[in-house]
């Protein structure tokens, strides 16, 4: 991978120097290694005005998906009664994306990263459309979350990919990752408040209209202010066995499987405390106001750390954070063993969340590893995997605590969690290790 002040590698595009206004379409030339100026911060990932417009893009289809979890499970459960069936609306915001990561992850590199981008906005606009007609059967408001759930991984990964050709592959890349990174856990924290006001005055489907009006929104910042762009991989056949193909090639590879891991096991070990964070509330009594911290407090560490980490580091520093940061973010639960107080526990999961600096590292490691033809389908399967193993942590931790105390399930997630973790690391390590 070339330094951050280094030349594009061939294939991808460098990083748009367009701070002054010069349209989204136009010519990008390639400046010379010694022309092209050093990345400085959040700044220069703003300072390009393509990037503005996927980051509010963003924003508002995360707000719209959070938002949309809570009235979709809202209205469940004033359906059907059902805890279970309302608890399941949250599931299934998780297991789908194996689906769409697994089957239809060539997506991402074999059509045009815009049309791609955009259709996925208005497929899912659609489907939060649909949840809003009345008498809507409960089995098709589930089926339709699932469908929304199968398309994030390709979204998310195609613009994942299209970050490399909008801000290069060095520190900007980076950066710009880690803006997407705080604004999923901003849109947690706006969105719940968000749902949970507009639930208090308007009716759940009224609520559901609106998701669709953020995925519209999304849809139509892309399509005006990003590049048209060809497609990476122009190669043609059954996508489903492209897809499988393009995993299996992944995986396939020593290097980048060590650092799928590695991308992969922190999250779902924090996630174990996390998920039961309910039953812990009320264990301790805390009322509805104590559970709201709870569920807080590890977005906020998240957003806290990134802020910090990306705005004061420098990308040799961020990326020397990786090995520790990886195996600190599951240490902090090991507190839960004690049973902490509100305030103790609420402590814990802001240094859990801390945790997430340590992608920094990994993401710069990643893309230089992954070839130019499948980057996209490598970030879509990054992100389908790891959502799909929280969510299959969440419900492990779940089922462990059915037959053992919280004060055992959730400090043994950060014991396992660190042994894994510490594996994993050895494995990149004999790899390449931190090799740029």
């Amino acid at each position: 991978m070339p330094s951050p002040s280094g030349p594009a590698q061939p294939g991808r595009t460098p990083a748009r120097p367009d701070a002054d206004g010069t349209p989204a379409d136009a010519p990008c030339p390639v400046a010379a290694p010694d022309q092209r100026p050093a990345p400085a911060g959040y700044r220069a990932v703003f300072a390009v005005r393509e990037f503005r417009y996927v980051f509010a893009a963003h924003l508002l289809s995360s707000l719209g998906v959070v938002v949309c979890e809570i009235a979709l499970s809202f209205l469940v459960f004033k359906i059907t009664a059902s805890p279970l069936l309302s608890a399941l609306t949250f599931a299934l915001g998780l297991l789908p994306y194996v689906v769409g990561g697994t089957l239809l992850s060539a997506v991402a590199d074999r059509y045009p990263a815009r049309r791609v981008l955009v259709v996925c906005d208005l497929l899912c606009a659609l489907a939060a459309a649909g949840m809003v007609l009345p008498h809507t059967p409960v089995a098709v408001l589930l089926a339709l979350r699932c469908a929304i759930a199968a398309i994030a991984p390709v979204f998310a990964g195609t613009r994942a990919a299209t970050l490399g050709e909008i801000l290069g592959e060095g520190d900007l890349f980076v950066l710009g990752r880690s803006v997407i990174r705080i604004v999923n856990q901003s849109a947690q924290l706006a969105g719940f408040a968000a749902g949970g006001l507009l639930l208090a005055v308007v009716t759940p489907g009224a609520v559901l209209a609106l998701t669709a009006g953020t995925f519209l929104g999304s849809a139509l910042l892309l399509r005006l202010g990003t590049v048209v762009r060809p497609a990476r991989d122009a190669a043609r056949g059954a996508l489903l066995g492209a897809s499988l193909a393009g995993t299996r090639r992944l995986l396939a590879d020593r290097r980048i499987r060590a650092l799928l891991l590695l991308t992969w096991l922190p999250p779902a070990f924090v996630v174990v405390p996390e998920s039961l964070l309910i039953p812990y509330s009320d264990l301790l009594g805390t009322g509805t106001a104590g559970l709201g911290l709870l569920l807080c407090a590890m977005p906020v560490g998240a957003v806290v750390a990134e802020t910090l980490v990306g705005s004061l580091l420098g990308p040799d520093a961020r990326a020397r954070l990786t090995y520790p940061m990886g195996v600190f973010a599951v240490v902090p639960s090991l507190g839960f063993a004690v049973r902490p107080s509100l305030g103790w526990a609420v402590l814990l999961l802001v240094l859990t969340g801390t945790g997430i600096s340590y992608n920094f590292g990994v993401d710069r490691w990643f893309v230089a590893a992954v070839p130019e033809e499948l980057l996209g389908q490598a970030m879509t399967v990054m992100q389908a995997g790891r959502m799909t193993i929280m969510g299959l942590a969440m419900g492990l931790a779940g089922a462990a605590a059915e037959f053992a105390p919280l004060r055992v399930v959730m400090p043994a997630g950060g014991v396992v969690g660190a042994v894994c973790v510490l594996a994993v690391i050895a494995e990149v390590r004999r790899t390449g290790g931190d090799r740029p």
